[in-house]
């Protein structure tokens, strides 16, 4: 394994990219295999976890190099489930998101990087600051090809929820006159932007979001108020036999859906809901690919929903109740990807 790590370091100096990669898996696959060490007692389970996140990160950067963003996506997000409060393991899943143009996750991967990197010990201002310019320009690449909704972010302090909503959204319809066919704010949550903290100190803000089509709009409303987050489209993902009918609203409509969902999770870092909403929405999302028989997509969105499950504990306090969800969660992505069927959390909550 020492060998395969340092011929994969060696081969990443001199920019031979493909060699490193290849290095780099067969050290993950003796990883995999317990031969990390000689003893295994000798070493933490934490530590063994460490050691598998660097190689993961390593493949990443070797993918990222080679102009794979895919694959470099599917080893960030392994990363941060070996090792999910290393802020670098997000920034590194942002620059994947990047590559793929998928900004608005691109976004959230910096918010929760520069989060991490404020919670760290000794965090040094240069490189916050740095982090906060790179989660702020990737809201910004969302918002410019993003045709089917507009945005206005409102300051929010401690005032009367309700009423500061209702002015909200009338100001949206005076600002953003094109985009009023369906307009809400975003009850859940209390939204943050990539500001200064010594110009804005803990500022929060309420999100607007206003669309040209109005059952988009009144759709992602629906999804976003619920307590319990439901796919829209769920009625027709339960039948198998409608399989055209599912590719024509994901193409029609889930795609728009999915890229307003996506913006709203930019700026928040924790959801009144639940501290597994966010997991349950990509379980919703991964559910629908596979009614789509696209295995791989499924696939690397049930990767993702584990690495943000793994996130959680890092960014917010669970209590003994969500804990036990997140891990029941945790367990059923496992199953899932492993192709294993049965009753799971997940399937309980599909049923309610």
């Amino acid at each position: 394994l020492g060998a395969a790590l340092r011929e994969g370091s060696a081969r990443c100096r001199k920019q031979d990219f493909a060699a490193a990669a290849a290095k780099f898996s067969a050290a993950l696959e003796l990883c995999s295999k317990s031969f990390a060490i000689e003893d295994p007692l000798k070493l933490s389970p934490d530590e063994m976890s460490r050691l598998a996140s660097w190689i993961e990160s390593k493949l990443v950067i070797c993918y990222l190099k080679l102009g794979q963003p895919g694959l470099a996506l599917h080893h960030s997000h392994r990363s941060i489930i070996q090792n999910p409060s290393h802020f670098c393991n997000h920034l590194r899943q942002a620059a994947s998101f990047r590559c793929l143009h998928r900004y608005s996750e691109a976004a959230r991967s910096a918010m929760v990087a520069q989060c991490l990197y404020i919670l760290a010990e000794g965090a040094g201002l240069e490189t916050s600051d740095l982090l906060q310019l790179y989660w702020q320009a990737m809201i910004q690449e969302a918002l410019i090809g993003e045709k089917s909704f507009s945005v206005l972010y409102t300051p929010f302090e401690k005032e009367d929820k309700a009423d500061k909503i209702k002015e909200a959204n009338k100001t949206f319809a005076e600002k953003h006159p094109d985009y009023v066919q369906h307009i809400f704010t975003d009850p859940y949550g209390i939204h943050v932007l990539p500001e200064k903290a010594e110009s804005h100190p803990d500022q929060q803000y309420l999100v607007t979001l206003g669309f040209r089509n109005k059952e988009i709009g009144k759709t992602v409303e629906k999804f976003v108020t619920r307590k319990l987050p439901v796919f829209p489209g769920q009625k027709i993902t339960f039948s198998p036999s409608l399989e055209e009918d599912t590719e024509t609203f994901w193409q029609n409509t889930g795609k728009r859906i999915m890229a307003a969902m996506f913006f709203l999770g930019s700026t928040k870092i924790k959801d009144e809901r639940g501290p597994c909403t966010k997991a349950i929405e990509q379980f919703h999302h991964a559910r629908l690919l596979s009614h789509l028989q696209r295995g791989e997509e499924q696939a690397q969105v049930m990767t993702q929903a584990m690495a943000e499950l793994a996130t959680v504990p890092y960014l917010q306090t669970v209590s003994q109740e969500d804990e036990k969800l997140l891990q029941s969660l945790m367990a059923d992505a496992v199953d899932i990807l492993a192709g294993r069927t049965g009753e799971h959390v997940w399937t309980k909550i599909q049923k309610v």
